[in-house]
């Protein structure tokens, strides 16, 4: 079976929980870019490309300079998973509709309904991830404030 190599929204996902953790440890200082990508098993600039519509879409800031970094910029319960779908995903397709020979009779037909399809499944997503926040996520995982404490060993790592 083909499996997606988008891991943007996965990363994102995986991003953001660290921002939420961290910040419920009481960490003040930003979290660099090299730390996310220590956690999350990625190149740094594949993180910062992932947090920069994160960032275009209020859900994270960011500090330049030596001692910068980023920061959840809402409070967790207030975030769900649609709000980093829609800011990674766009209008993107979902789902990988091709172009077919409209001097077909089934290629000038089958459009519209991949296109139906599509917008039905890109809706299914939406609503699903519009029911879980980021709280949700640090609940399902069973992080306690414990756990948040040990990021900095984890990221020094």
């Amino acid at each position: 079976m083909a499996r997606s190599t988008n891991t943007q929204f996965a990363v994102a996902v995986h991003v953001l929980t660290y921002l939420a953790a961290s910040a419920a440890a009481g960490r003040t200082t930003p979290v660099g870019s090299e730390e996310l990508a220590g956690s999350t098993a990625v190149n740094p600039v594949h993180v910062r490309k992932v947090l920069g519509p994160l960032r275009e879409a209020g859900l994270t800031a960011s500090r330049p300079g030596a001692h910068g970094g980023w920061e959840l910029a809402v409070d967790p319960a207030a975030v769900t998973l649609a709000q980093v779908w829609s800011a990674l995903q766009g209008e993107d397709p979902v789902l990988g509709i091709h172009g077919p020979n409209p001097a077909c009779p089934v290629g000038s037909s089958i459009q519209g309904v991949l296109v139906a399809l599509e917008r039905r499944v890109a809706d299914a997503i939406v609503a699903e991830l519009d029911s879980i926040s980021l709280s949700d996520v640090l609940d399902e995982g069973g992080f306690d404030a414990a756990d948040f404490a040990a990021l900095d060993d984890i990221a020094s790592a």
